[in-house]
């Protein structure tokens, strides 16, 4: 038998080794990546939430002697991020008198002093830096106009605000901005005083008889809220939310067809907000039409399952109908919203 022959039967029979296949040269094995820096692992830490940990490493390199540089930056950062704003000022001022060209440093020191309830101070730095920085998380243009309100400096904040927004700061959307802010403030007296100005410099401005009437409505001054809703709709027909709060108002004086009137149109405008569906129940409700009543409210808990007026209304609407038991859930489901804590 041939000798190939003989070795092809005895590897069938598992009685010779396999017969080896060639192999390709063998490659160095890559070196493995180089450990990550102790302030990248800082920076990684922060990033998932794990400030304490972060914290504890930059302190130690702190302690090292001398500290390496740019530690004091980080340790500001991490300390921003964890919310501890006394102790992120001190690391930023020490960074800034390492690197008085500090930018991210001369932003996050004045946003601390902002959060930190010290407005005043912040002015002078973020004045200095109106770049936005990612690690910020907010824009230092914006901090710095509210920081100017809290300090009563109205002018310097329009000025702010507009250049926010690529207009001149005498302008009337100027004005228009800057008074939508001081109302969400709650400063409502200088509210009134920009918005009027705003009127004044361009009567036909979109949204300035909106927001008087939104101002006169938080302060109960219904008729006159009344009237600024109605001088906007001349000026801005489409915009559902001034019919909205038309008949917010018009429902407060008890013109409950003007008011459903009204909230019908808001809804023909956006038919996907939940707010004028349960006005409008509520209006249906006091017209003593259950039933209309409840279809309004269905569709406002479609939306906006979690609203515990819309529950507490669709209750009232089935004991009106007659329907106890559906009245009483969604009673009991109007209680256990309310009972749930708010978010912060």
């Amino acid at each position: 038998m041939p000798l190939f022959v003989k070795s092809l039967t005895f590897l069938l029979l598992g009685l010779l080794p396999p017969l080896q296949t060639p192999q390709a040269p063998q490659t160095p094995l890559q070196q493995s990546a180089p450990a990550a820096s102790p302030f990248e692992e800082a920076r990684h830490l922060s990033e998932i939430g794990k400030f304490n940990e972060a914290v504890a490493l930059l302190e130690a390199m702190r302690s090292q002697t001398p500290p390496p540089v740019g530690v004091w930056h980080e340790l500001g950062i991490a300390y921003y991020k964890k919310n501890d704003y006394a102790n992120a000022i001190l690391d930023f001022q020490k960074a800034l008198a390492e690197n008085p060209n500090d930018g991210e440093a001369t932003q996050l020191i004045g946003i601390c002093l902002y959060l930190g309830g010290r407005p005043a101070e912040a002015i002078p730095y973020l004045q200095k830096v109106l770049t936005w920085y990612p690690r910020a998380n907010v824009d230092a243009a914006y901090i710095l106009g509210v920081s100017y309100i809290q300090n009563q400096q109205y002018d310097e904040a329009r000025q702010t605000f507009a250049k926010m927004f690529g207009f001149p700061g005498d302008s009337a959307a100027a004005y228009l901005f800057c008074g939508r802010i001081l109302f969400r403030l709650e400063f409502t007296a200088v509210t009134e005083e920009h918005v009027k100005k705003a009127i004044a410099l361009d009567p036909k401005l979109p949204m300035a008889h909106y927001l008087l009437g939104e101002l006169y409505l938080y302060q109960a001054k219904t008729g006159d809220a009344i009237a600024q809703f109605e001088q906007e709709i001349q000026i801005n027909p489409s915009f559902a939310n001034v019919y909205f709060k038309l008949g917010d108002a018009y429902s407060r004086v008890d013109r409950y067809d003007d008011a459903e009137r009204l909230l019908q149109r808001s809804v023909w405008l956006d038919p996907n907000s939940s707010g004028p569906y349960i006005l409008l129940g509520k209006v249906l409700l006091k017209k003593s039409e259950p039933e209309l009543a409840a279809r309004a409210l269905l569709r406002a808990i479609a939306m906006d399952p979690g609203n515990p007026m819309a529950h507490q209304l669709l209750g009232q609407s089935y004991r009106a109908l007659g329907q106890n038991a559906d009245a009483d859930r969604e009673l009991r489901q109007a209680a256990d919203l309310n009972r749930k804590p708010t978010k912060p």
